[in-house]
């Protein structure tokens, strides 16, 4: 069972597996897209934009760690001097993936994984609403005092006794 195990094993033992990404992720930086399947895109993807969000410190430490992944120097410099700086407002979201198809031979399904080119617009930090004014209006005309009549009083009313006829219900008979 592969609990607590992430990721995709792509049908590889771990050395081929991480060979292949780290290639992977040379190619993607030095032409900053490449078509491949679904499955590997989306391996892809998290380990592309760990290293760029590690370009954008730009100091040393990176710089070594960023190269224990990517093994050619010059995709290093290019990350660093390039790559990094384009994104330096983007809190992320460096990659995308757009579905192309399905490849002929294998009917494989296939995606271009690109880095973003478009610049970001970061959102206007929204306030809470705040509630409606409440419009004061001027206060109601004050009337005259009412004054009131005094009653006279009525004389007092005859109680007439009510009497209480009981109907017997269907299908019974009324004792006489």
């Amino acid at each position: 069972m592969r609990h607590r195990n992430s990721g995709k094993r792509l049908g590889r033992n771990t050395s081929h597996r991480k060979a292949m990404l780290r290639n992977m992720v040379t190619s993607l930086l030095e032409h900053e897209k490449i078509t491949t399947t679904d499955a590997r895109a989306k391996e892809l993807r998290p380990l592309t934009e760990k290293l760029i969000t590690l370009a954008k410190r730009g100091d040393l430490h990176a710089r070594r760690l960023a190269t224990e992944v990517i093994r050619d120097r010059k995709t290093v410099a290019k990350l660093f001097e390039r790559i990094a700086p384009r994104y330096a407002d983007r809190p992320g979201g460096y990659t995308r993936i757009i579905k192309l198809g399905h490849r002929l031979g294998d009917n494989a399904a296939l995606s271009l994984i690109a880095l973003v080119e478009e610049a970001v617009t970061p959102k206007a930090k929204q306030k809470a609403p705040k509630a409606a004014p409440v419009k004061k209006t001027a206060p109601a005309p004050v009337a005259a005092p009412v004054v009131e009549e005094p009653v006279a009083e009525m004389p007092a009313a005859t109680v007439v006794e009510s009497t209480v006829v009981e109907v017997p219900a269907e299908g019974e008979q009324k004792d006489a």
